[in-house]
Formats: C-alpha cells, structure tokens, sequence
C-alpha cells in the first residue's frame, strides 16, 4: 500500500492530499529514509512524521485497505 494512503487509511493524517504534502515536503521517514508518497509500505516498517515540533515515530503492524475507525490504532504501535 503506498504511503500516504496508509497514513490516511491508519488516520495518524486525516486526509491523503495533506499525507502527500507531507511526503513532498520531507517530513515523513520511513527506516531513518526521506521517502515519497509512492513508498510502498510494509509490515515492521518504522514510519517518522514531522507535526511541526512534535515529532510521531510508529512501527507498522498491519496493512490493510480498508479498517472501521476504532480498528484504524491497531494497524501501528507507537515506539
């Protein structure tokens, strides 16, 4: 699954086209990498965003296309 979409769809963004900027402006790291929004995302990948001061570091447990809100947290553990 690509990345901005698996933030979007795990809701740690709420919507895709701000996962996408994010990616383009190099806020988002996945294994210590700058990647694009294209990445394809994995399971264990460990995933860092830039929230302005605040930094949110995860690590993929699941991957899946679609998830009900409350199934959305167990898609990623924070680390």
């Amino acid at each position: 699954m690509r990345l901005d979409k698996f933030l979007k769809v795990s809701r740690l963004i709420k919507r895709r086209t701000v996962a996408n900027e994010a990616c383009d402006a190099g806020r988002v790291k996945v294994n210590d990498k700058v990647v694009k929004a294209s990445y394809n995302v994995k399971a264990d990948d460990i995933i860092e965003i830039e929230f302005g001061n605040k930094n949110v570091k995860v690590q993929v447990l699941d991957v899946a296309e679609t998830v009900r809100k409350e199934e959305a947290k167990d898609m990623y553990k924070y680390l």
